[in-house]
């Protein structure tokens, strides 16, 4: 209810902060990521830090969105820019994880224990509930389909890091080798199912909270 209270102008600002902090957070949340997912040979690990790779561009092309809220006709050119982008990112993401965890599964290659994995994961769980709503709110304020598109995709990301988390325990506390790469795989449908919504400018999944 707190974004109804705000004028467009302080709403936009909001937006803007917010995907400043998007962009800063998953810029370190993903070089983190794909360092230590390279040194402990973690397939889902360096695939979340993709991701995290992904949402930054996603926040950029949101943040270019929001500079030019009051011209609404590059608005919507940004809007659908942004979901193609976000699309054709996540199905090569897909693609990757596909390839590389049935790699590791068919070899039995085993990931090492990752500290600071556990570390990143458990972190995202945590903030990315917290932005995702943050952005919902300004996203209805200013009648976003764009930004409502963008906060679902900080909801995915906190799927992912429990997906993530739950791989990288079971291998430190079991030794569990296949684990990691399962969790992997997990994430394959649900990529591939964000990316294809995308690309069909249908990633939103706010019908109502956007008209």
């Amino acid at each position: 209810m707190e974004a109804v209270t705000l004028n467009r102008p302080n709403l936009v600002r909001r937006g803007q902060l917010l995907e400043y902090f998007t962009i800063a957070y998953n810029s370190a949340e993903g070089l983190v990521s794909i360092v230590a997912g390279a040194i402990a040979g973690s397939v889902s690990l360096i695939g979340f830090g993709l991701d995290s790779l992904i949402e930054v561009t996603s926040g950029a092309a949101l943040l270019w969105r929001l500079h030019h809220d009051l011209n609404p006709s590059r608005r919507e050119e940004v809007e659908r820019m942004t979901l193609r982008i976000v699309g054709v990112c996540f199905v090569a993401l897909a693609l990757y994880i596909l390839y590389d965890a049935g790699k590791a599964l068919l070899f039995h290659e085993a990931p090492d224990r990752s500290v600071i994995g556990i570390i990143v994961a458990a972190m995202s769980i945590v903030v990315m509930p917290l932005l995702a709503r943050a952005k919902r709110r300004v996203a209805s304020g200013i009648g976003s389909r764009a930004l409502m598109a963008d906060s679902r995709q900080a909801d995915f990301c906190t799927y992912l890091s429990a997906i993530l988390l739950g791989g990288l325990l079971l291998n430190a506390a079991f030794h569990w080798w296949w684990a990691d790469a399962v969790a992997a795989l997990v994430m394959v449908p649900i990529i591939a199912k964000e990316g294809f919504e995308s690309l069909k400018g249908k990633a939103c999944g706010c019908d109502n909270a956007c008209e």
